[in-house]
């Protein structure tokens, strides 16, 4: 029986819809595209993708995006004093079910985005190398949406499809360049967020092996293994520092080994082959809080509804607050807290008790 041109016209047309609905992935990685700041920037940096939806915030932020509303995806990380992180844009959110839609939270006006609450971060450590600068700072993490009983995810410009967690999201920094003040792309960064410490590293583009140094499928180990340091809360200092090993990459009897992380249908990383080395630091300078967050005393914290009171502590080492100085070493390594974040567990006891910290879990790739 021959069907009617109505029928044959409905068949096409959900073919056709389904076919324009199949998951596609971006013919050129969101890590792989270049921006010139600001003149290139475009108001969305990647376009709709049926993998995940859309990208939620924009990328073009200036002085009418700056409000603790912001919905901007341009990060800047250029010093102590001068850094954004990556957090939602809705209270008492969760990291794992947010971390393609974060937004910037920053320590300094004229990013074009949120300013993060007065208060919120009580210590701060910059490592600086020729192959990238790490910052490491302990916050508390209600007061930039993270609900306290969150220990957090892992968010960088790759992603499950490419396109990066947050989608869009991009970062820019003047630390590498030679003159302090060029503004130039990072295209391999990441970022722990969590545990009520934020761990943040973007590799120089002209180092010996960016991808390497900000490796990103190590999510679920955390940051003690993919940012080794000795940073202590209520402790603000830049150091110098040796590079770190490849985050993965490990030596054991004299032979140079590397370590894949286990699929999350295989149950929670329970053991690990081999301990991270903490790099050597030296030349650290201390500061005052005070002096360097000037632009956030305006900005109150939020108040908190429907949230637990109760905060993860980091188990760093607690100094005493930092005074104008220097030092050469420093104490124990902060990390995330161990726990669930809805995406997974990884059971680290063992380690914990070893490192004398807590990691990061349930990281998204």
């Amino acid at each position: 029986m021959a069907r009617s041109a109505l029928s044959v016209f409905v068949a096409v047309a959900s073919a056709s819809y389904v076919a324009a609905q199949v998951p596609t992935f971006p013919a050129t990685p969101l890590a792989s595209l270049s921006f010139a700041y600001p003149s290139q920037i475009p108001y969305k940096a990647v376009p709709d993708s049926y993998v995940r939806g859309t990208q939620t915030g924009y990328n073009i932020c200036n002085s009418t995006t700056e409000n603790q509303q912001s919905l901007c995806q341009t990060a800047f990380v250029n010093s102590i004093s001068d850094f954004c992180v990556f957090a939602p844009a809705t209270a008492n959110s969760t990291i794992g079910d947010t971390e393609g839609e974060e937004v910037i939270w920053c320590t300094k006006k004229g990013h074009g985005g949120r300013l993060i609450p007065d208060g919120t971060i009580t210590g701060v450590q910059v490592l600086n190398n020729n192959n990238y600068m790490q910052i490491v700072a302990f916050m508390n993490q209600v007061n930039i949406n993270i609900n306290s009983q969150d220990f957090g995810g892992e968010l960088d410009p790759h992603g499950q499809d490419l396109n990066g967690n947050p989608m869009g999201g991009l970062l820019y920094s003047t630390h590498f360049s030679s003159d302090s003040t060029t503004v130039q792309q990072i295209h391999e960064w990441n970022m722990f967020v969590g545990g009520n410490v934020t761990a943040a590293k973007i590799c120089n583009p002209s180092g010996s092996n960016p991808a390497g140094f900000c490796q990103h499928t190590l999510d679920r180990i955390g940051v003690a293994y993919n940012m080794p340091n000795n940073a202590q809360n209520n402790i603000f200092e830049v150091c110098d520092s040796d590079a770190m090993d490849i985050p993965g990459v490990y030596t054991l009897n004299g032979q140079t080994l590397s370590y894949s992380q286990p699929a999350e249908s295989l149950g929670p990383i329970s053991t690990m082959p081999y301990t991270p080395r903490i790099p050597s630091s030296s030349n650290c300078q201390t500061f005052q809080s005070s002096a360097l967050y000037t632009d956030l005393v305006s900005v109150s914290a939020p108040t908190p509804t429907g949230a637990s009171t109760s905060t993860p502590t980091p188990s760093g080492k607690s100094g005493s607050s930092g005074t104008t100085g220097t030092r050469t070493s420093s104490g124990s390594p902060a990390s995330s807290t161990s726990g669930s974040n809805g995406a997974g567990t990884i059971t680290v006891s063992l380690f914990s008790s070893i490192l004398g910290v807590a990691f990061s879990v349930a990281f998204l790739a």
